[in-house]
């Protein structure tokens, strides 16, 4: 039995009339009527005598009613707390971070947490090769992530940033004094992959496959974490891309980052799993998106 339905009966009960008990439940008076003859057909009996003039409870319809109104009473306070509950943006949000809390991780949470003092954050850092399982196992709440995002369970908000690639090499590579490198020469460099259970999507969008022009881009073995990619740089065992604010984070000695022409922006943005989406989720997507960094 529907909700719904029992919702409808009890309007109706106390209006007496479909087009004012459509009018209190946002729905055309046809739709009243549709779940009315459907509580009945439940129940097997009839709840109203109809006219074109009048409409009127059966004897049966009031005694149901009285059976109903403390239950249903109990019902629609419990929706009511918890409708009110699901607007609260309070307690603690747990927010995925991709390898480095750049300014747009870190500007997103003080202005959550300026706007909703009521609501900590507390920050969790997610493996390049698995962007997804801490979100969808429930460790945390909503993830930054890699934009666009082709996971049907997965919602996302708006791009937060555009910002270009650098390649990570060894300080010792002959290509560590450039000041620049095209995609297309990418064919001539081994790059760090990734491992683990990462979509294809993804890695491709961290270590792509070919170039542009569709040149093979051979493979240098695979990592999980960023740290560990830039650990396999240093070693000079191959390249690897970063986006321009975790290149900026992790500058050292052994590693020389050089800005990549040819390639689409990296844009990060927002994931959550659409059915568990809450308050404070979208508070926390409208406070990123106010903080935006160009």
């Amino acid at each position: 039995m529907e909700f719904r339905e029992l919702e409808c009966f009890v309007v109706l009960s106390e209006e007496l009339h479909f087009a004012r008990t459509a009018e209190r439940l946002y729905l055309s008076p046809g739709r009243v009527s549709q779940l009315t003859r459907s509580l009945e057909s439940r129940i097997g009996a009839r709840l109203f005598h109809r006219t074109s003039r009048r409409v009127r409870l059966t004897p049966f319809g009031e005694r149901f009613l009285a059976d109903l109104r403390p239950a249903y009473d109990g019902l629609a306070s419990a929706v009511c707390r918890a409708k009110a509950v699901a607007r609260e943006v309070t307690g603690l949000l747990r927010v995925g971070f991709l390898a480095t809390p750049t300014d747009v991780v870190t500007g997103s949470v003080r202005a959550f947490e300026r706007r909703h003092p009521g609501c900590e954050v507390e920050l969790v850092e997610i493996p390049l090769s698995d962007p997804f399982g801490k979100l969808r196992a429930g460790r945390v709440d909503v993830v930054f992530t890699l934009l666009p995002v082709d996971e049907p369970d997965l919602e996302t908000g708006e791009g937060l940033n555009r910002v270009s690639y650098l390649l990570g090499v060894s300080a010792r590579h002959p290509w560590a004094g450039r000041t620049g490198v095209d995609a297309e020469e990418l064919a001539g460099l081994p790059m760090i992959g990734l491992d683990g259970p990462a979509p294809r999507a993804w890695r491709e969008r961290v270590t792509p496959s070919a170039t542009p022009s569709g040149r093979p881009i051979p493979r240098a073995g695979t990592v999980t974490t960023g740290q560990e990619g830039l650990t396999q740089v240093a070693l000079g065992r191959g390249g690897m891309l970063f986006c321009a604010p975790t290149a900026a984070h992790h500058r050292r000695p052994d590693v020389s980052f050089v800005p990549v022409t040819g390639l689409p922006p990296s844009v990060l943005g927002l994931a959550w799993v659409g059915e568990l989406e809450t308050a404070a989720i979208r508070a926390f997507g409208a406070a990123a998106a106010g903080s935006r960094v160009a």
